[in-house]
Protein backbone atom coordinates (compact mmCIF):
# COMPACT_ATOMS: atom_id res chain seq x y z
CA UNK A 1 0.00 0.00 0.00
CA UNK A 2 1.06 3.60 -0.49
CA UNK A 3 1.74 5.57 2.68
CA UNK A 4 1.81 9.35 2.39
CA UNK A 5 3.25 11.81 4.90
CA UNK A 6 2.38 15.50 5.06
CA UNK A 7 3.72 18.63 6.81
CA UNK A 8 5.92 17.95 9.87
CA UNK A 9 5.29 14.20 9.60
CA UNK A 10 7.05 14.26 6.21
CA UNK A 11 9.83 16.42 7.65
CA UNK A 12 10.51 14.03 10.55
CA UNK A 13 10.46 10.91 8.39
CA UNK A 14 12.25 12.50 5.46
CA UNK A 15 9.95 11.08 2.78
CA UNK A 16 6.75 12.34 1.17
CA UNK A 17 5.53 8.80 0.42
CA UNK A 18 6.58 5.18 0.30
CA UNK A 19 5.23 1.78 -0.63
CA UNK A 20 4.85 -0.41 2.45
CA UNK A 21 4.38 -4.18 2.57
CA UNK A 22 2.38 -4.92 5.70
CA UNK A 23 0.16 -7.49 7.34
CA UNK A 24 -1.25 -4.86 9.71
CA UNK A 25 -4.94 -5.30 10.38
CA UNK A 26 -5.60 -1.70 11.48
CA UNK A 27 -4.06 1.73 11.13
CA UNK A 28 -2.80 1.45 14.71
CA UNK A 29 -1.03 -1.81 13.82
CA UNK A 30 0.59 -0.10 10.83
CA UNK A 31 1.74 2.77 13.05
CA UNK A 32 3.35 0.27 15.44
CA UNK A 33 5.19 -1.37 12.53
CA UNK A 34 6.40 2.01 11.31
CA UNK A 35 7.48 3.14 14.81
CA UNK A 36 9.62 0.02 15.13
CA UNK A 37 11.54 0.77 11.92
CA UNK A 38 13.74 3.67 13.00
CA UNK A 39 13.92 6.57 15.42
CA UNK A 40 12.66 9.02 12.80
CA UNK A 41 9.40 7.05 12.49
CA UNK A 42 9.14 6.75 16.27
CA UNK A 43 9.49 10.54 16.53
CA UNK A 44 6.87 11.17 13.83
CA UNK A 45 4.33 8.85 15.49
CA UNK A 46 5.16 9.64 19.13
CA UNK A 47 1.88 11.49 19.78
CA UNK A 48 -1.06 10.11 17.80
CA UNK A 49 -3.37 12.77 19.25
CA UNK A 50 -1.41 15.25 17.09
CA UNK A 51 -2.13 13.27 13.91
CA UNK A 52 -5.01 12.54 11.59
CA UNK A 53 -5.28 9.70 9.11
CA UNK A 54 -7.08 9.25 5.81
CA UNK A 55 -7.72 5.92 4.09
CA UNK A 56 -8.12 6.18 0.33
CA UNK A 57 -8.65 9.94 0.83
CA UNK A 58 -11.42 9.59 3.43
CA UNK A 59 -10.80 10.73 7.01
CA UNK A 60 -10.67 7.78 9.34
CA UNK A 61 -9.63 6.58 12.80
CA UNK A 62 -6.56 4.73 14.00
CA UNK A 63 -8.66 1.67 14.84
CA UNK A 64 -9.97 1.44 11.25
CA UNK A 65 -9.29 -1.80 9.35
CA UNK A 66 -6.81 -1.75 6.46
CA UNK A 67 -8.38 -4.56 4.42
CA UNK A 68 -8.68 -3.38 0.83
CA UNK A 69 -7.07 0.01 1.51
CA UNK A 70 -4.67 1.22 -1.18
CA UNK A 71 -3.52 4.52 0.36
CA UNK A 72 -2.92 5.70 3.92
CA UNK A 73 -2.11 9.36 4.56
CA UNK A 74 -0.84 10.83 7.83
CA UNK A 75 -1.04 14.56 8.54
CA UNK A 76 -1.47 17.05 11.38
CA UNK A 77 -4.92 18.51 12.07
CA UNK A 78 -5.89 21.36 9.80
CA UNK A 79 -6.59 24.83 11.08
CA UNK A 80 -8.59 27.47 9.31
CA UNK A 81 -8.26 31.16 9.15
Amino acid sequence: MEVLYFAWVRERIGLPRETVETDAATVADLVEELRAREDRYAAAFADLSALRVALDQDLSDFDAPLAGVREVAFFPPMTGG
